[in-house]
């Protein structure tokens, strides 16, 4: 059965970047280039007007840049995945686009091969890094870097025994309501778990239903009690 056409919304602020990432994704059989974006806002409008299922998405831009682009992408248009692709791999750049919600990030070094495998991974839903960017990741979770506030492993336990006290939380749900009640914000719940802002206020909107809470401030009271 043959696989449908990702159809991808091109964002750079650089004439000649966008021409070239064009020309190459229009010669890979099953992708589509829908349109073309030169700052973050124009991204957002070509996302709403066509729905792509994939923005590749510079993060260095004039006005709206790539990084609030996706934050506003990921949260009105949630099917639609956000590959960054950008010369930075610095260890800001990288986390300030996975808590934006980026599904992807690859540096502008990467190749046909491994730009076309990403695009079809985030268009799958899946997630998928540079190298050098999963070294990054690795790092910062494994030596309490910033993307990492504080023990992975302590929030699991915790997880484990929410879902025990309240069995109608789903596991996700008990991960998000761990880390809520560790006091982190909704960009560090979804750097922790590698989650989009979006699905993590999905979460959160669903735990507080199920418990009958209205805010944080009750729900952490209610795990604590």
């Amino acid at each position: 059965m043959e696989e449908s056409v990702i159809r991808i919304v091109v964002a750079d602020d650089q004439a000649i970047v966008r021409d070239g990432l064009v020309t190459v994704l229009r010669l890979v059989p099953g992708l589509e280039v829908v349109a073309e974006a030169a700052d973050g806002e124009e991204a957002v409008a070509r996302t709403a007007e066509l729905r792509p299922d994939v923005v590749l998405m510079d993060l260095r831009m004039p006005g709206l840049d790539g990084v609030g682009a996706t934050a506003r992408i990921t949260a009105d248009f949630p099917d639609t995945a956000v590959l960054v692709l950008t010369t930075f791999a610095d260890d800001a750049s990288i986390l300030r686009a996975l808590t934006a919600g980026a599904r992807g990030y690859l540096t502008k070094d990467a190749g046909r091969a491994e730009l076309t495998a990403a695009v079809r991974a985030v268009a799958r839903g899946q997630s998928t890094f540079a190298p050098e960017v999963s070294a990054v990741l690795v790092t910062a979770l494994t030596q309490g870097g910033p993307a990492a506030p504080s023990s992975p492993p302590r929030a699991a336990d915790d997880a484990a025994a929410l879902q025990t006290r309240f069995p109608q939380l789903t596991r996700r749900e008990a991960e998000v309501l761990a880390l809520v009640a560790e006091g982190f914000s909704n960009g560090e719940i979804a750097a922790t778990l590698f989650l989009g802002i979006s699905t993590v206020k999905t979460h959160i909107n669903s735990l507080f239903a199920k418990l009958a809470v209205r805010d944080r401030a009750q729900a952490i009271t209610l795990v604590r009690s």
